[in-house]
């Protein structure tokens, strides 16, 4: 230390010499704890994200093709909806659908669905309800000019094997 430094000031500076690794290290330690913490919260916040986009994708998809039906080609349509579907709900559509394919055949129906708005109600890892506004044109062999339909729906969603599936829909409001 400077040799005109008063002896107290020489062992202040010299106490602060020890304090400083301390300090530093616990600083350190702060920084680094506070770092992981909000690394942690962004991963947590981007999964949470993720999730609802993919719940509403397909949320949406599936209304979509539940809304757009075309009786040239309903089996792949009914394909599609049932590709997308689980559990009481894949039951019920697939036992209509030898039924529905000849009533579309006969009516000659085209439903042209479009999704105008999908919001969760609730969800967790596993399982969500989706509330979905759809409209469709339909034309058939009773009104051939088409007719506008708007759908209110309530799905709800599964993930099975890594994907989202449509459990139940219902029509609402």
């Amino acid at each position: 230390m400077a040799a005109g430094w008063p002896d107290g000031m020489r062992k202040a500076l010299n106490g602060m010499g020890k304090a400083l690794p301390v300090a530093l290290t616990t600083a350190t330690a702060a920084v680094t704890a506070l770092t992981i913490w909000l690394i942690l919260g962004l991963h947590t916040q981007r999964e949470a994200d993720q999730r609802r986009q993919d719940i509403l994708a397909t949320a949406r998809q599936s209304a979509l093709n539940f809304t757009s039906l075309d009786y040239r080609h309903y089996d792949r349509d009914s394909a599609n909806v049932l590709a997308g579907a689980t559990g009481a709900f894949k039951k019920q559509f697939a036992a209509q659908t030898e039924q529905l394919t000849q009533l579309v055949a006969t009516n000659k129906s085209v439903s042209e669905g479009q999704v105008l708005e999908a919001g969760i109600v609730r969800s967790d890892d596993n399982s969500a309800r989706v509330l979905v506004v759809a409209d469709s044109k339909v034309t058939n062999t009773s009104v051939p000019q088409g007719e506008a339909r708007t759908y209110r729906l309530q799905l709800d969603l599964v993930r099975r094997d890594g994907r989202w599936l449509t459990s139940d829909v219902e029509f609402v409001g």
